[in-house]
This record gives C-alpha cells, structure tokens and sequence, in this order.
C-alpha cells in the first residue's frame, strides 16, 4: 500500500468531528471560495441542476443558492456530521424559498451516486486533495456532466504545508503530511479526462500564528488530520515533538511562524466527445432530414 493512500473512514470521522466547531475556524476556506465565487461573475452558464462536491457544513452551497436561485442543488460531502451541521445552519427562510431544491447526499467524489450527463455545473471548493485517485476521479467527475456543463474547482498544491513538512522531516518515519498534486499534472488529468481546453491559475496564501500548537490546532478544527496509510498509529512522543517545534522556529519571521498554502484554482468545460466508446469518430454535421 502506498504511504500516502487517504484512508477514508479516518477522513470521515475527522470531518464529521469538526463540524460542530468548522466554520469558526474555516478561514481560509471560506476566502477561497470567495475567490471562486468571483470567477463566476465572467460565467454565463445559468445552470438548472448543481453539484457541491465537498460541500462542507454549507457555506458555499448557499452561497451557490443565492447566485443560482432556480437551480437544484446537491450538497455531496464523505462526512454526515458535515451535512447534519449544513442543513441545521440554513435559516427558515432559505428552506423556504428553497422550494426544496437543495439535497444533501452522503458520498464520496470518487464513487458518485449521480447519473450520467445529470448535471449543468460540478462545483468543487478545496475537497480533491482528499483523493486517492485524482485522474480516475476527473473521469467521475467529466461522467456525471452534461455536455457544455462547467466544472468549477480549487484544490491544494505541492507547496502547501511546506513549513510543516520541512519540520517533520527526519523525525521519524512516518508519514505527515498528504501529498498533492501539481497544477500542470492536473491540468493534464483534466485533458485526459475528455475536458477541453482547462484554465488553471495558482496563488500563494500565508497564514501566521504565535506558535506551532496554534497551528495544528487550526489543521484539527477543519478536520484536516493526517489519515495516510503511513501515518503513526499512536501519539508521537515528547522528544520527537519537541524536535518537531524546534525545525519549525527556525522559520520564525517577524515574530510569526508561516503556515503556506498553494491554492490550485481550476475550470473546464465538458464537449462533445470526438469518438465513441469504440473508437469510432463522431462527425457532427447540419443536416436536417
């Protein structure tokens, strides 16, 4: 088994343990999906029926209602605990005037419960690092749109945590940290997916705190534990920890210990394909019998 495979049920029990406390902490979530939401405003898709993978406890998905009030929308998430806090958090009056258009569906992006060509937009907002098979799951993805539907996403890069790795690095064994892909390579899982012609950006976001404890206490209260195979299966002890903390001050700056995270921001349309399961190719032509 490969060290860094995301072991699911720990994925699960970890968010669903979080959601009470998620959203006073979810900062940086939020801020990205602001910026995603931004993106939107160049967008002239008005779609009738809508994905929220990873939704959470459902601040993104109401934020989708508000922009999209007529669409159905489905709030996907692996954890129950996040869907109970999401649908306790909608006010009456966004029920009501819901019509009853939002669901809520307990399930993982890479086995979706969703029929074929069902959806206008997949809407992602940072979830797919939580994949153990991304190229598989942007075929999953590419499946469940219909032709001309958008999928919208962000997702972590490679640099993400980079102060953390750095200082869990030769302590042990084991592994800490997830590991994520690269924007190029995701952009190429996209094209290999059946999605043309995928826009990707990048940027770097810095968050800064007093101390290390305040760090990892914010990693635990948006339930982003380490749930690798190669993880530790018990409690690291006092001097392995404290030579952890002593790799981490030596980045120190202004009094402020960094925590970096590169944010991948991705979108793609699903065309018609050009050759059938077969290998046949579709020509489309206009004629009208």
């Amino acid at each position: 088994m490969d060290e860094f495979e995301i072991d699911k049920r720990e994925v699960r029990r970890a968010f669903s343990r979080a959601a009470a406390n998620y959203d006073a902490a979810a900062v940086l979530q939020r801020e990205v999906c602001s910026r995603m939401l931004e993106k939107l405003d160049i967008i002239r898709l008005q779609p009738l029926r809508l994905l929220d993978v990873g939704s959470g406890t459902g601040w993104g998905t109401r934020q989708l209602g508000e922009r999209y009030p007529q669409a159905e929308i489905v709030a996907l998430d692996i954890a129950i605990g996040m869907l109970q806090a999401a649908r306790g958090t909608s006010s009456w009056w966004q029920k009501l005037f819901s019509g009853g258009r939002q669901r809520f569906v307990c399930a993982d992006v890479e086995a979706l419960p969703v029929a074929a060509q069902s959806l206008e937009m997949v809407w992602s907002n940072l979830a797919l690092q939580w994949c153990n098979d991304l190229p598989a799951t942007f075929v999953e993805l590419q499946r469940v749109l219909k032709v001309d539907g958008l999928l919208m996403f962000s997702t972590f890069g490679p640099d993400t945590l980079k102060e953390l790795r750095t200082a869990f690095s030769g302590v042990d064994g084991y592994s800490h940290l997830n590991r994520f892909a690269d924007m190029h390579d995701i952009g190429d899982m996209m094209v290999a997916a059946g999605f043309a012609d995928p826009v990707m950006e990048m940027e770097t976001i810095t968050l800064t705190y007093d101390d290390v404890k305040a760090v990892m206490q914010d990693l635990r209260s948006i339930g982003a534990h380490n749930a690798t195979a190669g993880r530790a299966q018990g409690m690291m002890g006092r001097a392995k920890w404290a030579r952890v903390l002593r790799n981490y001050e030596t980045l120190r700056r202004d009094g402020r210990l960094p925590a970096t995270f590169e944010v991948i921001y991705g979108h793609a349309w699903k065309v018609q394909p050009k050759q059938a399961r077969d290998g046949r190719t579709i020509v489309q032509t206009d004629f009208r019998l």
